[in-house]
């Protein structure tokens, strides 16, 4: 069989046409299941109409990503679970390979969750996976949260986006719940038995409540059924539902961005979604799945086979629900003893109905805090730039004020490990935690406030006058003076470009009457912004580059 070797342009070689064929055969196919896609789906005008979407490229906006890439990873690593977890109550004895609880009497969820971790190939990594996942999921979202939340990103038009990234930490936190309460081991049992505690502490619907949601006295016969409904279909699909709806709002709306030369409402610096974003987005999440992965391949969360099945007898101090939870665990210790009514033979809990009332009240205001600040601005205004928050020293006081209340509760679950691990006595740092509830917050909100005014003062005048040098020079009339660095403009944009609000003057309406609501609302707009740093105006700047 003889070779033909092609001449210098490369044509005529023998053997080459099949390949070459089968190549346009291949491209052919590709553009025709294209092109069948495309006429379907309009693939090409969402392309067209969203691809050049700009992505601010500021790395807290990665904060959001890494939800969302956390909760695929939950969606993936639960799927796997689910067929083999058995969600069932029924008494059983262990006959696994764990040899320590072999013969133990537990109920099939238990004993299903050990076989996933010591029978099922690569089950414990799994299980691993899915709850380191599940804490970074609601880790993320809280930071994120607070990105928004201290820069302003929560103005007008996306206060709805807010409600809708609250109620995903709340969805998170419930899912979270719901799935660190199925393997029904000793731990996840002590904590049940505090939320039937809580439900029994209602005036006269909470017994019935909790009939309904054991299925009788505790543990009951039916939560753990309840629980796994709740857990891997209803809150996922409302979880998936709202992210869905709250990344097609970031499309319409467009993402916040920081102050810069170039950058206004209508102009977002960034990268593209099509391709750069979505390149970065891909390996990122890859990123993030393999931190996951090594993380669950080396350090062990949620040991069920140290603790045992359920049981009462041997709960003792030391235990603590997932952190996101923390903060609810906190608030109960925290209340004082002897806070019981007796009221017509009826005893009224107040050591419940107290954190029943404050916790709700307490996320209510988080969540509505965007209408609060609107309505006290009277600002209608669409709001693309982010806030430094040092310019908004109200609402950065209270954003402080806010998560120290809040870690002071989150600390407060941990009251009984502090007092072990620090020799302390357990009444001594209960004592402690609930002043520090009260005072802190009110002495984070003054410190933080004035801070920022601080910070505010120090922009003005390098405003003005530049940066310090440090080097010193003498004057023709024999004067000694530092020499300052100018700013540039990306830098002097940066330090006076943010809105000065004044307090909101009351005038009457058309009858000349002046409504509660209008006093109440001055007032209020006075203890925002009567204290307040002006930025530098333009006026003093040419003043100040011409001196």
């Amino acid at each position: 069989m003889t070779v033909t070797v092609s001449d210098t342009t490369g044509t005529n070689r023998p053997g080459t046409e099949p390949a070459v064929a089968e190549v346009g055969r291949g491209m052919r196919f590709t553009n025709w299941a294209a092109g069948y896609v495309d006429e379907r789906f309009k693939l090409s005008g969402w392309v067209r109409d969203y691809g050049r979407k700009i992505f601010p490229d500021h790395w807290s906006f990665m904060l959001g990503e890494v939800a969302l890439y956390s909760l695929i990873v939950v969606l993936l690593s639960g799927t796997f679970l689910t067929f083999f977890f058995q969600a069932s109550m029924v008494e059983t004895h262990y006959d696994g390979s764990y040899v320590p609880l072999k013969g133990i009497q537990m109920s099939a969820a238990m004993a299903s969750t050990l076989d996933i971790s010591f029978d099922i190939r690569g089950g414990l990594l799994v299980r691993q996976i899915h709850h380191w996942a599940a804490l970074l999921f609601v880790a993320s979202i809280g930071l994120h949260m607070l990105r928004v939340f201290f820069t302003g990103a929560f103005r007008k038009p996306r206060e709805i986006n807010w409600l809708l990234g609250f109620t995903l930490f709340i969805l998170a936190m419930a899912e979270g719940f719901t799935g660190y309460s199925l393997p029904d081991d000793l731990l996840s049992g002590n904590g049940l038995r505090i939320i039937d505690g809580m439900v029994k502490g209602v005036p006269v619907i909470g017994t019935w409540i909790s009939y309904l949601l054991f299925g009788g006295e505790f543990p009951g016969t039916t939560v753990i059924g309840m629980f796994y409904s709740l857990h891997i279909l209803l809150l996922p699909a409302i979880l998936v539902a709202i992210v869905g709806v709250h990344v097609i709002m970031v499309f319409v709306n467009k993402h916040t961005q920081y102050a810069g030369p170039g950058r206004s409402n209508d102009n977002v610096v960034g990268v593209p979604v099509m391709p750069v974003f979505a390149a970065k987005a891909g390996g990122f999440f890859f990123i993030v799945f393999g931190v996951i992965v090594l993380v669950a391949a080396t350090v062990t969360i949620n040991p069920i086979w140290n603790y045992g099945p359920y049981d009462p007898s041997p709960v003792s101090a030391g235990t603590q629900p997932d952190w996101y939870i923390g903060f609810a665990d906190g608030m109960l210790r925290l209340i004082p003893p002897g806070w019981e009514l007796e009221i017509l033979g009826f005893t009224l809990s107040l050591n419940i109905l107290v954190p029943l009332l404050v916790l709700p009240l307490f996320l209510a205001l988080v969540a509505f805090y965007p209408f609060f600040e609107a309505w006290v601005t009277g600002d209608k205004r669409h709001h693309n730039i982010a806030d430094r928050p040092r310019n908004a020293p109200m609402r950065t006081a209270i954003g402080a004020a806010g998560v120290t209340f809040y870690a002071v509760m989150w600390a407060a679950a941990s009251s009984d490990l502090i007092a072990t691990h620090f020799k302390l006595a357990v009444e001594g740092v209960t004592l402690a935690l609930q002043i520090l509830l009260i005072a802190g917050p009110i002495i984070a909100f003054f410190v933080t406030r004035r801070i920022c005014f601080a910070l505010q003062k120090k922009d003005r005048e390098i405003a003005l006058h530049g940066y310090e040098s440090g080097r010193i020079v003498r004057l023709p009339g024999g004067q000694y003076v530092e020499v300052h660095q100018p700013l540039s403009d990306y830098e002097r944009w940066r330090l006076v470009s943010y809105t000065d609000y004044q307090p909101l003057m009351v005038r009457p309406d058309k009858h000349g009457r002046i409504s509660v609501a209008q006093r109440v609302r001055a007032a209020a707009s006075r203890l925002f912004f009567e204290d307040r740093i002006a930025p530098v105006t333009k006026t003093e700047l040419e003043s100040q580059s011409h001196h």
